[in-house]
């Protein structure tokens, strides 16, 4: 699965392929009609309400799509030194939480050839220490 271009329609309607899930049953589920349905398939983007709905009906974490883009893309934090930590409220996004489908992602890229380590660790900004030990554990 390539995180960097996300069409969530396609994903959407390749799960409902998958799971078999009947276009009467997802109507009644997500209270809309059969356009609107349709509309999903070929949009890029869903709103988050909808999108919820639609994790919940086809048993899978629609959001782990984005979080996963971000945990691969999102470039590192520059440390702000203008902010207060001791009393920041806003959440921070920590950019060293990896998945196993992220970790499964890089390493299937690096055993397929289609990236070296040293162009992963520069690409993702992952720590090359890091890296390794999920190549050792992999082993």
């Amino acid at each position: 699965m390539l995180y960097k271009n996300i069409h969530i329609g396609k994903y959407i309607k390749e799960m409902v392929v998958n799971k078999e899930i009947s276009l009467e049953r997802i109507c009644n589920f997500l209270g809309k009609d059969e356009d609107f349905v349709e509309k999903v398939y070929e949009s890029p983007s869903v709103d988050t309400d909808i999108l919820l709905r639609w994790s919940k009906l086809l048993e899978f974490d629609f959001f782990r799509l984005y979080t996963s883009h971000l945990i691969l893309y999102a470039p590192p934090s520059a440390p702000n030194k203008k902010t207060d930590k001791k009393n920041d409220t806003t959440p921070r996004f920590r950019k060293n939480i990896y998945t196993q489908e992220i970790k499964d992602f890089i390493l299937e890229r690096i055993e397929s050839g289609e990236m070296t380590q040293a162009e992963v660790i520069k690409e993702y900004s992952i720590p090359k220490s890091t890296l390794h030990r999920w190549i050792l554990k992999k082993s």
